[in-house]
């Protein structure tokens, strides 16, 4: 057989299993069990308006807020990354480890119910211990990836800046960052889908009715209606979210990924 032929064949038998599993799957599972858990129509048209102007609206707000505090944390720290300063250097590379290796959970626990125990009648409003939360797990992500755009600009661009008479930080300013943030927006955008996920876990700090995200409230939903059909809702909105922005990744990737840094 020739290389064409061997190749369809492996293409044939790989289809014909993913067919063979899909059949089993479908006359093996309980599809009134699953349907009445997970399916049912009257549990999810309850959940509507709330669902819309209530939950995804606060679960867009809690990410675009994290993610514009991260981002703005995560430049100061690749800039203290990349210092002359050792000082500056090993606070940010302490930070950044820190921040990377502990779950996003433990942070939203610290943030909600460590810091009230920590300092007694410190009490920071819903919304904004959620923004710190979130900026706090993503800018150790971010700060990594803009210290690599950073470095990926050509040093050449840095030193025709400074032959015109540019300080250091009008050139990191004016020169170097829109360069690397041009390089750097399609991990940016994989990581405000990351942000959008990690947002579920505000639930945890309990919040009014009007200040329930997605998650907050599937699980209200849950225990009223004892049906699972509120994941599967919450689970729809969410790729409503993150579907678009992970197109508009590939769109960027496209665009940008290729050219060479500080190219036309």
């Amino acid at each position: 057989m020739s290389k064409r032929q061997k190749a369809k064949l492996s293409r044939g038998i790989q289809y014909g299993i993913l067919i063979v599993i899909a059949v089993v799957i479908a006359f093996v599972a309980d599809w009134p069990t699953l349907v009445d858990t997970f399916g049912r129509l009257d549990v999810a048209i309850g959940m509507f308006p709330d669902v819309i102007t209530k939950a995804l609206k606060n679960t867009i707000v809690f990410t675009f807020l994290g993610f514009v505090l991260g981002l703005a944390m995560a430049i100061i720290l690749a800039l203290m990354r990349l210092s002359s300063i050792g000082v500056y250097r090993w606070l940010s590379f302490a930070y950044i480890e820190f921040f990377r290796g502990l779950p996003a959970l433990v942070v939203f626990l610290v943030m909600g119910f460590g810091l009230p125990v920590a300092f007694p009648g410190f009490a920071l409003p819903q919304l904004i211990t959620i923004m710190i939360a979130l900026a706090l797990v993503g800018s150790a992500y971010m700060a990594e990836t803009i210290r690599a755009g950073i470095q990926a600009v050509p040093k050449g661009q840095v030193e025709a800046a400074r032959s015109l008479g540019m300080s250091s930080t009008r050139a990191m300013i004016t020169i170097v960052l829109p360069q690397a943030m041009r390089i750097i927006l399609p991990p940016l955008t994989n990581e405000l889908i990351l942000l959008t996920k990690d947002s579920s876990l505000a639930y945890i700090l309990g919040s009014s009715v009007d200040g329930r995200e997605l998650a907050a409230l599937a699980r209200a939903e849950i225990v009223n209606t004892a049906s699972l059909t509120p994941f599967i809702v919450i689970a729809v909105c969410y790729l409503v979210i993150t579907i678009p922005l992970s197109y508009l990744s590939r769109v960027l990737e496209r665009k940008y990924g290729s050219s060479e840094p500080g190219g036309k």
